[in-house]
């Protein structure tokens, strides 16, 4: 059996605990199910992470960073309404074929208000640090145009909520949705 490099293993507990956190969020899940998952110890995992809040803080990254990918990817080359089609069909793609992304996202939120609440002010700023890169990333995409930014990525944030509630794709609320938003057939499996 070929032996993974730290970087490697560092991937694996990334992926896991974006798995993790997606389901229990910052504070519902342990770092023993984050190992278990990688199939390595705690104190192994503690000697490629510090400790919990830099894996959230690793796997949030990872989840702004993956998302800024596919908005960058599904918009190359396009401008204007090309671009926004293009960029709301890559995500929702995103939501049916990896829902732990979504459900991450939907959990950085939650942990920024608890952690700000609870005076803790670094994982707020990275995840907003990295939430405004994305917004450019749109914003650029979309022709520097504040509006139809705003409204793709308030369309996008009740696309979260929505999936996130479970609502099925054929359900009467997606009808309101611009078409390339519609989950209609993207999630039935």
């Amino acid at each position: 059996m070929v032996r993974m490099s730290a970087e490697e293993r560092r991937e694996s507990v990334i992926r896991a605990a974006t798995a993790e956190f997606a389901r229990g969020g910052y504070y519902g899940t342990s770092t023993e199910a984050i190992a278990r998952r990688v199939g390595v110890s705690q104190p192994y995992l503690f000697r490629l992470f510090p400790g919990k809040k830099a894996i959230f803080l690793a796997a949030s990254q990872r989840c702004l960073e993956d998302t800024i990918r596919t908005f960058e990817e599904a918009a190359e080359g396009l401008e204007g309404e090309e671009a926004l089609r293009a960029m709301a069909n890559a995500y929702t793609k995103v939501i049916a074929e990896e829902p732990e992304r979504l459900l991450m996202q939907m959990q950085m939120y939650v942990a920024v208000a608890a952690a700000e609440q609870a005076g803790e002010h670094e994982l707020g700023e990275q995840v907003r640090a990295g939430w405004m890169r994305l917004w450019d990333t749109v914003h650029l995409s979309l022709g520097a145009d504040t509006d139809e930014t705003t409204t793709f990525m308030a369309y996008g944030m009740l696309i979260n909520c929505l999936v996130s509630m479970g609502f099925p794709p054929g359900h009467r609320i997606w009808e309101g949705l611009y078409p390339e938003a519609r989950l209609r057939g993207r999630l039935e499996k």
